[in-house]
């Protein structure tokens, strides 16, 4: 029982022979996740149109979370970001907003006695 040795049919080296690994790119980010984040950000800072800007940053926010569910893309935290800022701008001018208008109604609606000279 003589047995010669077999030649394998495998080779084996110390290069690979696949290409080599391109680096992997990053997912993009959603660009309406940046929008609602400035828009969030500048519904905070801007006094006299931060109202609407904050509804407009809630708007984008939400847009965002349902094209996220559907994509690979990144920007959650931005998204929820542009959210919280667009709620706290929000509320805050529509808190000043309704004082202003209440702080009128009650100045009209009080008699003054000095107007009278």
């Amino acid at each position: 029982m003589d047995q010669l040795p077999s030649e394998t049919p495998y080779q084996y080296s110390t290069f690979n022979n696949y290409p080599p690994n391109q680096p992997q790119l990053p997912p993009k980010t959603n660009g309406k996740s940046i929008a609602s984040l400035v828009l969030g950000i500048l519904s905070i800072m801007l006094p006299y149109i931060g109202f609407i800007l904050g509804i407009v940053a809630i708007v984008f926010s939400t847009i965002s979370f349902k094209e996220l569910k559907k994509s690979n893309d990144q920007g959650k935290g931005m998204s929820i970001a542009g959210l919280v800022c667009g709620i706290v701008g929000t509320v805050l001018y529509g808190l000043i907003i309704l004082f202003v208008i209440i702080a009128l109604l009650a100045y009209s609606a009080s008699n003054n006695v000095y107007t009278n000279f």
